[in-house]
């Protein structure tokens, strides 16, 4: 863990102390922490593909959880996000994206919001149907920066968290 950053290893320990909360004797302390998302798919490494990193953080399904998330990574990124059905204020991620994302993929229908809230600060922003779609354009995305493939969905878009996560590990692993 150690050698992935240090927010590995926090996010590895906050893990182990969900484990251990979720295994009280005290049923009413016990059910306080039962709805804790399990931590595998935050900043959760997928591969190495072409020398590019994807990053698979299906968990990161607030604004908030995704600012955290463009701060921490270092470089260059390619942003997937989900397109949502009650969208929020996107601008607490203009600076960090101002400075590190250089494609937005978009994923679903309606997202006009995205394009709005980041059309000049992003240089390329495409919409895509499917998670396979935004997949094969990022890994043709040519850059001279090394970049690294991040899905960070900012919203909640009626999936589990296990479910966004596995579909893109899936389709990563069918690059």
């Amino acid at each position: 863990m150690a050698k992935q950053g240090r927010d590995k290893v926090y996010t590895g320990l906050a893990g182990i102390d969900v484990q251990r909360l979720r295994a009280m004797r005290d049923e009413g302390l016990r059910s306080c922490f039962n709805h804790l998302e399990d931590t595998r798919y935050r900043l959760e490494f997928v591969a190495r593909i072409r020398g590019r990193e994807y990053i698979n953080d299906a968990a990161a399904r607030t604004i908030n959880a995704t600012w955290y998330t463009l701060e921490t990574l270092q470089g260059g990124l390619i942003w997937i996000v989900d397109v949502c059905e009650m969208p929020g204020d996107y601008s607490r991620l203009v600076p960090p994206a101002l400075r590190k994302v250089r494609m937005l993929l978009v994923v679903g229908e309606g997202n006009d919001l995205m394009h709005h809230t980041f059309r000049g600060i992003i240089p390329s922003i495409e919409c895509c149907g499917t998670m396979a779609e935004a997949l094969q354009k990022a890994y043709r995305y040519q850059t001279e920066d090394e970049v690294k493939v991040v899905y960070s969905p900012a919203c909640y878009n009626g999936l589990s968290t296990k479910q966004m996560g596995e579909s893109f590990r899936r389709e990563v692993n069918e690059l």
